[in-house]
């Protein structure tokens, strides 16, 4: 059958049924919604499920009239995801909503993410990086399987925040890449590849720091604040979320030994931030 013929038939069968259902109830269908990255009290979580169902009442689809949306919670506890991602299965809505990376495959081996959970409820992501990378997607074009969705940002951004950062402060000779190898899409190497072009055509030396814990980070500005004129670039995934509040203090610890020893030395320093971005100067 043709494409044309297929919507015509398809657009007939959805017309056909209209008189009957304006005597009956509307169905009530379900979606379930696994949200991960944050909590529920999270201000920037809270206006992506508020969009979420603007985006579903202009089509149609009304929260408690003819669309009940389940929501999990999940914040970065990847044993809450497992047990959340089980449970919305098991409820068998007609569609999942996920916006993490983490939540849709699964942050360590241990945990079941919804596409491991299911191969035949339908699953729209959200916020995800590389999902072809990660092998949520076969491919943009054509995805496969039960899943689609929308990534956020792309591996060129990496590049761009070493020139943001240079931009800021022209001082700037050495900047640390932070992640997470088990959270960072693919493994760390999806931002890295740009991020390290970028760093050496403005004449700024890359460092690729993998962290796994908190002390690593510690470790990690430790090091940077050893030396004037360093920046700091965090990667944005769970992992950066959970610990964002830590290695903020952090930065800020490290900055201010730092000054301490500059102030010695006859120098000044500063920190900067932008967002998950600090720098020093000296």
């Amino acid at each position: 059958m043709r494409r044309r013929d297929f919507i015509a038939l398809l657009g007939g069968a959805a017309a056909a049924p209209l008189a009957a259902r304006a005597q009956q109830p509307e169905r009530m269908r379900r979606i379930g919604a696994l949200i991960g990255g944050a909590a529920e009290t999270d201000p920037e979580s809270r206006a992506r499920v508020a969009a979420l169902r603007e985006g579903l009442a202009q089509r149609g689809w009304s929260e408690g009239h003819n669309i009940r949306i389940d929501y999990r919670w999940a914040g970065t506890d990847p044993d809450r995801i497992r047990a959340f991602a089980v449970e919305l299965v098991a409820t068998a809505p007609e569609a999942i909503f996920v916006n993490s990376t983490p939540a849709t495959i699964g942050s360590t081996p241990a945990t079941i993410g919804v596409l491991q959970a299911t191969r035949s409820i339908p699953i729209v992501f959200a916020t995800v990086s590389d999902p072809v990378g990660d092998g949520i997607v076969t491919s943009f074009a054509r995805p496969g399987g039960n899943v689609t969705g929308f990534t956020n940002i792309e591996a060129s951004m990496g590049g761009k925040w070493v020139e943001i950062l240079k931009e800021l402060t022209p001082s700037v000779m050495r900047v640390v890449f932070l992640f997470n190898p088990t959270t960072a899409p693919g493994g760390g190497s999806y931002f890295l590849q740009s991020f390290e072009a970028a760093a050496r055509s403005i004449n700024v030396q890359p460092i690729a720091t993998p962290v796994e814990d908190m002390a690593g980070i510690e470790r990690a500005l430790a090091s940077l604040a050893a030396e004037a004129n360093g920046g700091l670039v965090v990667n944005a995934d769970i992992f950066a979320t959970r610990n964002r509040e830590a290695i903020i203090a952090a930065s800020r610890c490290s900055a201010a030994r730092r000054r301490g020893r500059s102030r010695r030395a006859g120098s000044s320093r500063r920190l900067a931030s932008i967002g998950l971005v600090a720098i020093s100067r000296a």
